[in-house]
């Protein structure tokens, strides 16, 4: 690491119960050496120059509660090292991975051989719920926790609510976390975008409310009668299904995913791969309540719920092809333009959503900035880039949104790159 940095007056964040204030910092190879005088001090001592701060802000590592990596050691999309580099360079310093994959993770093997890994990034396995994911047989959840798994959790919809009961009974996971998504496929019935005159006006099949909030009603029932078990919700998509959160008499800890929170399905083209993504993007209505039911703290954190494809895949119509999208790169940047510039947001709000609001939903500790510590990002809030797929962070996955357009905010340095 060879990051040299002493910055007067910058803007810093250090952690959960801190607010922004300026102050002087120095970073030596990468790691916090001093605040405040001491840091001009020793920086002076050891011949280390100021930097220009401006609108720059330090702040703790983000945090991702979930995403997909299907092939970790063989993925032509991407693979266990190309995701810690391309994280580590948005930012990011902990990434939950759900358990579909190749080798379903409802086995120790498949937890253990991920978690010889050696990286500062630190990587969470959630374990498969049941078996395979098929939502048929449970699958063991205290070996896979007593191994290394952070939480449980099935595919990316409800599996059986029988199944639920049977694992919630037998209460194996104690106090871990179990996360479970609120849509139902059979209700969805391939509906492309969430049930509405935009969906009609592009000529989507619409995949209709009642697909999320079925199954949502289910689950916090549900929670009524398991109140001990840590259940969170995946990726609420609707303004309906805030509302029955906003008047639950019992709220899971849930998240929504980023691209819901900067694109709606009336300002995208018939060509853009945002459209392909599970749960269906929503009205413009739906956009505003998921960003208001964040801001009341009615959600709780903020996934990037990454599904990289490759160039084969990307390429195949919106309705053929598998759904979701990638780009670590672009959360920071479009969700501090939506939701501090765009909706008045504080900074100490935005990063109790993208890092201190999942570590919570993970049941981990949160990140913070400390001395001798490498865990940090350095972010320009007005620094533009133009987003292509040359980007050293691109080489991989090509189903990124927002293809060769003009950025504003980027990481400019992490202390975890190496």
């Amino acid at each position: 690491m060879t990051s040299n940095y002493l910055f007067e007056n910058i803007q810093i964040l250090k952690g959960a119960r801190s607010r922004v204030k300026k102050e002087n910092v120095l970073i030596k190879n990468g790691v916090i050496k001093a605040f405040g005088e001491t840091a001009i001090k020793e920086a002076d001592r050891i011949g280390i120059k100021p930097q220009k701060a401006e609108n720059m802000l330090l702040a703790p590592c983000l945090v991702d509660p979930h995403s997909f990596l299907e092939s970790p050691f063989s993925g032509k999309e991407e693979d266990i090292y190309t995701l810690i580099q391309k994280a580590t360079l948005a930012g990011y310093g902990q990434i939950g991975i759900l358990p579909r994959s190749d080798f379903w993770r409802d086995k120790i093997e498949s937890i253990i051989s991920l978690k010889t890994i050696k990286s500062e990034v630190f990587i969470h396995l959630w374990g498969g719920f049941s078996l395979g994911g098929k939502g048929i047989s449970l699958s063991k959840h205290t070996e896979l926790l007593q191994n290394g798994a952070v939480g449980l959790a099935d595919d990316d919809f409800i599996p059986p609510i029988e199944l639920l009961k049977q694992g919630f009974s037998l209460g194996e996971m104690k106090e871990s976390p179990v996360l479970i998504a609120p849509r139902d496929t059979s209700l969805q019935a391939g509906g492309m975008s969430r049930q509405s005159v935009e969906t009609l006006r592009a000529g989507w099949p619409p995949d209709p409310i009642e697909s999320e909030v079925l199954p949502l009603i289910q689950l916090l029932e549900l929670h009524k009668q398991y109140p001990k078990i840590a259940l969170r919700l995946m990726n609420i998509s609707t303004s309906e299904g805030v509302e029955i959160l906003k008047n639950a008499s019992s709220k899971p800890m849930t998240t929504v995913q980023w691209w819901h929170l900067v694109n709606d399905n009336s300002n995208l083209s018939p060509f853009d791969i945002g459209w392909s993504v599970t749960p269906s993007l929503g009205a413009p209505k739906d956009r505003a309540s998921l960003i208001k039911g964040l801001e009341d703290n009615i959600l709780t954190a903020i996934s990037v719920h990454s599904t990289p494809t490759d160039d084969l895949e990307t390429k195949q119509p919106a309705n053929k092809r598998k759904k979701g999208i990638s780009g670590y790169n672009l959360v920071l940047p479009l969700l501090w333009d939506q939701l501090v510039r765009q909706s008045g947001w504080e900074v100490e709000k935005l990063w109790e959503k993208i890092s201190f609001g999942p570590s919570k939903l993970l049941n981990l500790a949160e990140e913070k900035l400390s001395l001798n510590s490498n865990r940090w990002l350095l972010f320009d809030p007005e620094k533009e880039w133009l987003q292509s797929k040359e980007n050293n962070h691109l080489t991989t996955a090509t189903n990124q949104p927002i293809k060769d357009k003009k950025i504003c905010g980027q990481v400019i340095d992490c202390g975890l790159i190496n």
